[in-house]
Formats: C-alpha cells, sequence, structure tokens
C-alpha cells in the first residue's frame, strides 16, 4: 500500500476545483468540494498515517544500515589487520622458508651422518647386547657364587661357633692341666725337698750311730781294761775292797752307760728304718709323679697341637668370612643411602599419617618412601628405609656390617661400634673437629686459639687426607669415646632460630682411627671410622636469619650446594669433579671419590608443613644412592707401625 501511494503521481487542488467549477453549479460544487475536503483530510490522514509508518520504517532501515556499515568499517578494519599480519606473516614465512632451506641442508648432512651414526648404533648395541649377555651371565654366576658363598658363610659360622667351643672347652681343659701340672710341680719340689732333708737327716743319725758305736766300742774297751785290771789287781796286788767297791761302782755305772747307748743305737736304728721306708715312699711318689707329669705334658702338646689346627680354621674361616662380607656389600654399593622417618609428636596433626607412607609390594618393601605434597605422590626406592617405629637397635643391628669393615682395614664412613674380635687387639686414635663458615676448628684443643688456621691436605693420589697439627687422642673403649663427643658437642657452634631454639651453625666431623694386629697370624690392618653431622640447609623466609646468623646460612648453604655438585658430577660420570670448591667437599673426597664404603641417612619430617624440605632431602639422596665410587680395598701390612690419625 506504502509502495503504490508512493507511485501515485500527486493531485494538484487547483486543477481538482477547476474541474468541479466547470462541471457541477456552485451550491453543489461547495457541498461537493467539502465532502471531498473531508474525504481528502481522511486520505491525507491515512497517508500521513502511512508516512509516519514509512518514516519510522525508514528510520529502523538508517539503523541496521549503520549498523550494517559500522560491521562492515570493523570487518574492513579487521580485514586490513589480517591483511597486514597475513604480509607479515608472508614475510616470516619467506624467512622461514630460506631458513628451513638452509636447516634442510643442514638435517640432510645430518641425516647422513645419523645413518652412518645409526649403522655405528647398531653395531654398538649389537656388542652392547652381547655384552649384557655376558653381564646376565656374570650376574646368574654371581648370584649362584654369592648363594653358594652364604651357604659356605653359614656352615664356617657353624663351625666356628663349634670351633670357638671346642676352643673354649679346649682352653678350660689346658688351663685345668697347667693347674694340675704346676700342683704336681710343687709337690714334686716338696718331695724332692723333704728328700734331701731326709737325706740329711739319715746322714746326721748314720754319722751320730756311728759316733754311739765307736763310743761304746771305747767304753767297752775301758770295761774290758777295767775288768783286767781289776783282775790283775786281785790277782796281784790283793787290793782292798774299798777300791774293789769303787771299781764295781764305775763298772756299774759303764754298764749303765752302755745299756742306754744300746737303746739308743736301737731307737735310732728305728728311725733310720723309718726314714729309709719314707725315703722308699718319697721315690715311689716321685715315679708316680713323673709318669703323670709326661702324661700330661703328652696331653698338652696334643692340644696345643689341636688348638693351632683350629686356630688356622679360625682364621681360614675369618679369611673367607671377611672376603665374603665385602662381596656382599661391593654388591649391594659402596655408597649406600639409608632414610629414616622421624617418629610422630604429639603436636603433629593427624595429616601426619598421610604425608609419608610406606609401599607393601615386594620389590619395594622395607626399600620404598612415599611422599605426598599437592595431591601428588613421590615415590622413592633407598638400599633401606625405617619409619617411624624403627628403634635405635634396629637401625645399629643393620649398619653393624659396615663397622665390622673397619676392623676388617678399609675406611667407613659411619660411627663406631665396641671392638672385639677373635684374636685380634686394637688401638684407636680419635679426633673431632667442625666446619664453620669455611673454617676448620679443633673441637679437642686444650687451649682455646679462634684465629688458628689449619689445613687440609692430600696425598699425591688423593686417597688419604690430614689436618696437621689436629688434637689426636688415644682411646680404649665407648666410655672415653663418649666423654670426647660430649667435649666436642659443648664446644660446636650453636645458634638460635626461629625454626630451632638450637640450631647447629657447623658440619660436624668425628674421625676414628683402628689400628689391629692379629696376635696368632701377625697381620696387621689399618682402618678409618668418620660419623659426619651435616648442618641442616635453611630458608631465609622461615629461620628469618640476621646478622651473623645470616653468614653462617649462607656459609652452610654454600658448602651443602657444592656437595650437591659433586654428587652430580659423580652421578655423570665427569672426568672433572670439583672436590676443591668448599672444605667440606675436600674432606670428603676421600669417601666420595676414593677406595671407601660410604653410608648417608637422610633424615625426614612426616610434618606436613615440612613437606618441601622433606621432598628436597629425598631428591638429593636419590641422586647420591645413583653414584658409584672406585672399589673399596683394604689397608694391611706385614710390619706394624705406629701411625697417627689421618682421614681417608
Amino acid at each position: 500500500m506504502y509502495s503504490r501511494n508512493q507511485n501515485r503521481p500527486p493531485r494538484s487542488p487547483s486543477n481538482m476545483q477547476r474541474k468541479i467549477g466547470e462541471e457541477i453549479p456552485s451550491d453543489k460544487r461547495r457541498r461537493i468540494g467539502s465532502e471531498r475536503m473531508v474525504g481528502q483530510e481522511n486520505e491525507m490522514k491515512i497517508k500521513i498515517a502511512e508516512l509516519n509508518e514509512a518514516i519510522s520504517n525508514l528510520r529502523m532501515t538508517i539503523s541496521s544500515l549503520e549498523e550494517k556499515i559500522a560491521k562492515e568499517e570493523s570487518d574492513k578494519l579487521e580485514a586490513v589487520e589480517r591483511y597486514r599480519k597475513e604480509k607479515e606473516a608472508r614475510n616470516e614465512a619467506e624467512q622461514m622458508n630460506v631458513s628451513l632451506t638452509t636447516e634442510l641442508e643442514k638435517v640432510s648432512n645430518a641425516k647422513s651422518a645419523a645413518e652412518q651414526k645409526a649403522i655405528d648404533n647398531e653395531n654398538r648395541c649389537e656388542r652392547l647386547q652381547e655384552y649384557n649377555d655376558s653381564l646376565h651371565q656374570c650376574n646368574s654366576r654371581l648370584q649362584s657364587n654369592l648363594e653358594t658363598a652364604n651357604k659356605a658363610h653359614t656352615q664356617l659360622e657353624k663351625e666356628k661357633s663349634s670351633a670357638v667351643e671346642n676352643l673354649s672347652y679346649v682352653r678350660g681343659t689346658n688351663k685345668a692341666l697347667q693347674e694340675q701340672l704346676a700342683s704336681l710341680k710343687a709337690s714334686q719340689d716338696e718331695a724332692t725337698k723333704a728328700k734331701d732333708m731326709l737325706a740329711i737327716e739319715l746322714k746326721c743319725l748314720r754319722d751320730e750311730l756311728k759316733q754311739i758305736r765307736d763310743d761304746r766300742d771305747r767304753q767297752l774297751g775301758q770295761v774290758q781294761s777295767l775288768t783286767g785290771e781289776v783282775a790283775k789287781y786281785k790277782e796281784y796286788t790283793g787290793k782292798s775292797s774299798e777300791q774293789l767297791g769303787t771299781l764295781t761302782a764305775k763298772t756299774s755305772a759303764l754298764e749303765e752307760v752302755c745299756t742306754s747307748q744300746r737303746q739308743q743305737i736301737d731307737m735310732l736304728q728305728q728311725q733310720l728304718n723309718a726314714e729309709k721306708e719314707k725315703l722308699k715312699m718319697t721315690d715311689l711318689l716321685h715315679s708316680e709323679t713323673r709318669t703323670v707329669f709326661e702324661d700330661q705334658k703328652r696331653i698338652i702338646c696334643q692340644l696345643r697341637e689341636r688348638l693351632e689346627e683350629k686356630e688356622q680354621q679360625l682364621n681360614e674361616g675369618e679369611s673367607l668370612r671377611k672376603k665374603l662380607h665385602n662381596t656382599i656389600l661391593e654388591l649391594k654399593g659402596n655408597i649406600r643411602v639409608f632414610c629414616r622417618v622421624r617418629p610422630l609428636l604429639p603436636d603433629d596433626g593427624p595429616a601426619a599419617d598421610m604425608v609419608v607412607s610406606f609401599p607393601s609390594s615386594t620389590e619395594a618393601l622395607g626399600r620404598g618412601v612415599e611422599l605426598a605434597q599437592s595431591g601428588q605422590k613421590y615415590s622413592f626406592t633407598f638400599d633401606k628405609v625405617f619409619d617411624h617405629k624403627a628403634s635405635q637397635e634396629h637401625v645399629f643391628t643393620e649398619i653393624s656390617q659396615l663397622v665390622q669393615s673397619a676392623l676388617d682395614g678399609y675406611k667407613i664412613f659411619l660411627v663406631s661400634q665396641a671392638l672385639k674380635d677373635q684374636g685380634w687387639k686394637y688401638t684407636m686414635q680419635a679426633s673431632v673437629l667442625e666446619i664453620y663458615n669455611e673454617t676448620i676448628r679443633d673441637l679437642l684443643s686444650p687451649t682455646e686459639n679462634p684465629g688458628k688456621k689449619y689445613n687440609i691436605v692430600h696425598d699425591a693420589n688423593g686417597k688419604n687426607t690430614h689436618v696437621p697439627e689436629l688434637t689426636i687422642i688415644d682411646v680404649s673403649g665407648a666410655d672415653e669415646i663418649s666423654t670426647l663427643l660430649q667435649k666436642a658437642a659443648q664446644s660446636r657452634s650453636v645458634g638460635r632460630t626461629q625454626m630451632n631454639e638450637q640450631s647447629s651453625r657447623s658440619h660436624f666431623v668425628f674421625t676414628l682411627r683402628i689400628s689391629g694386629i692379629n696376635e696368632n697370624t701377625e697381620q696387621q690392618v689399618q682402618g678409618v671410622l668418620n660419623l659426619i653431622d651435616l648442618a641442616g640447609s635453611e630458608r631465609l623466609s622461615k629461620s628469618g636469619a640476621t646478622g651473623d646468623r645470616l653468614n653462617e646460612t649462607k656459609a652452610i648453604n654454600k658448602s651443602l650446594s657444592c656437595l650437591s655438585d659433586v654428587i652430580f658430577a659423580l652421578a655423570k660420570k665427569e672426568d672433572h669433579v670439583p672436590f676443591r670448591n668448599s672444605k667440606l667437599t675436600t674432606l670428603l673426597q676421600p669417601c666420595l671419590g676414593g677406595d671407601s664404603k660410604t653410608l648417608m641417612f637422610v633424615n625426614i619430617s612426616p610434618d606436613p608443613s615440612s613437606t618441601g624440605e622433606s621432598l628436597c632431602s629425598l631428591r638429593f639422596a636419590a641422586r647420591v644412592n645413583s653414584c658409584e665410587i672406585g672399589i673399596p680395598r683394604r689397608q694391611t701390612s706385614a710390619k706394624f707401625s705406629d701411625s697417627r690419625l689421618s682421614y681417608g
């Protein structure tokens, strides 16, 4: 409708009035004109409404057109921007095409080299496969040898136990026989002394008897001469009866003396016979004692031969045990890592049980630990893992094998235990130092000299290290060592931080040098046992260290960072290992790069607030566990020399 009215030509009022005036009279013309005017007015109203509607439609159309124009303008701008970007991309693509062409040439060359390298790798892979097969065979042989060695070790332990029991019995019997022999020798000496005394007494009695017999014969001669004189006097002189009575009295007295002497002679003869019987009994007892002595001497010789045989068997078994023990530890690894989880404390929340867990699979049982952080679990495997319920006795039992290696003549970096072994005699020397702010301090020095400087000296091979002028003390037992450790702990540098009331501000190193000699074989060994307590790394945001504590924290973190660099270099088998970057790594060079056996304990906390530190510690321990060092060697000698303490 709107379109038709638009196309219709407009009517002119003058023409319409002219036509009406010509055809109709004036009244009618007026009436008709008014009617027409009304009709035109209505028509005009309709047209006005139509025009208003058309205007609103046009306005809407204009608005939509303006929107379309604005959209087209924005599309144009976007198209221009896209064109610009496409142009830049085309330029970049052309440049990339040039670079890719160059790179393609390089890749082609690299491809040729890679193909050649692939051929070499295939050959190397074949050789590695052959080597791997040989390693598997060697491993199988080692496993079988290890099982055989374990069985032999068990059998030798049983034989050793029985031999020790037999040796104890033989020594007890030998001691009893020695005591019996000493008693018999004492009895023999007493019998010999009694025999000599009886012989002397018999000689005296014989001399006395001879003297008495001589006196008797002399007195008999006197009696006979007196009797003859009496008879002579009676016959020739006829002396008086008074003289005769006197002579008779003398004769009676002489006869009484003679009778008493006869009785004394009889008594002496009886004593002589009794002494002869005693002498015979003494000779018989002496003969029996000599027979028993010969029997005991023969038994002692037999026991000594058996004792020497058993001691030789013990020495052979001990040598085999040491060899098997060292082989087992070498198979386990010369750098071993143990992990221990701190026991739960009363103020630890219930979430502490969820932070650290221990896998129960066969492969990871007793060797695996899992740490949960931010909803993610991190798994680690070490040589041994002690949970929060493990006791000190359990830990010491596990490390006792390394302590035995120190007695066998190896260098061990761990804590010592009592020194007792069959047939061995040990002497020990101890020293304690700390590394504080990259400075070595002697913790056993009798005088305080904080300005004194100590240097670390290596030998030509770098396998033995010592600190000149360091205080060295001879010790003989655990009590003396405990006293030294208490004294050193009192001198160690400690300080207060926001995390700990007493925080270690230095690295603590206790060294015990063991020199042993076998009294039976005269073999000598020298072993070194070290206990190293590293100060823990600190985060300044938690410790709040300032001033001296800040310098101490920097020194501790630097030395631990240097230790981490050394571990990385060893793990990657690099030619250069930066041992000299800090005093700590310089001192630890024999245990990390030498022929020693090293055990590292990493201690972690189940506290959820310490998971970050625990994770860093576990990762560092895993890197240490991946390192390999040289094969450990015993330090033995044929002649004993009094050597002072040294590191390595």
